[in-house]
């Protein structure tokens, strides 16, 4: 396969994957027990599988696009973009430690060692911006009720740090299972490039 056939291919696939994120972006729900506000989606799916198969900055390209159509198509009547930049951040923070250990360790354990990584480093960083940048941020642009920093510290502590916790697990373990069934395809893959 040339260069620019390879290009044009790889450009084509993290459109598709960019596309099928944001569909999976919108399938969300929220998860019993935990604030509403706070919904589940397996957006993060296709930018593992980009990232896998393209590298890191094809994954960061399908957060970034699908993030830029759920603002365009459903975002832009708030104004600020607080839950896109929000829900980017988390991704990358997600995506790109699987990317970075799996090229590493390039294999099963790898990937698996990378998405424990990731769910971790997602639930820790993400809970630490919650408390200093985005839980303010909403009270600031939207109007969101202002809340004392225990309640800060609950809403962290019950809420956001398990939901991501829980996301990061049912993503890894989704993941998994595409992975077990893309594997073939993705070795091809990288033959037909070093070829």
């Amino acid at each position: 396969m040339n260069k620019s056939s390879q290009k044009t291919r790889q450009t084509v696939t993290v459109a598709v994957l960019s596309s099928i994120a944001y569909l999976l972006m919108m399938l969300n729900f929220p998860l019993p027990g935990l604030p509403p506000f706070l919904k589940i989606d397996f957006s993060e799916v296709p930018a593992l599988i980009a990232a896998i198969v393209f590298g890191p900055l094809a994954g960061v390209t399908v957060e970034a696009i699908k993030n830029i159509l759920h603002y365009i198509i459903e975002g832009a009547m708030t104004g600020v973009p607080i839950d896109q930049a929000a829900n980017f951040i988390a991704g990358l923070l997600f995506v790109l430690p699987v990317s970075y250990l799996y090229k590493k360790i390039n294999s099963t354990k790898g990937l698996t060692f990378g998405l424990f990584v990731g769910t971790i480093t997602m639930t820790f960083v993400m809970s630490v911006l919650n408390y200093f940048l985005i839980l303010p941020a909403y009270t600031f642009f939207l109007n969101a009720p202002a809340m004392t920093t225990e309640e800060v510290k609950g809403m962290i502590v019950l809420g956001i740090m398990p939901f991501n916790l829980i996301k990061g697990i049912t993503v890894a373990l989704l993941f998994m299972l595409i992975f077990a069934k893309l594997k073939p395809w993705i070795i091809n893959y990288s033959k037909s490039i070093a070829a």
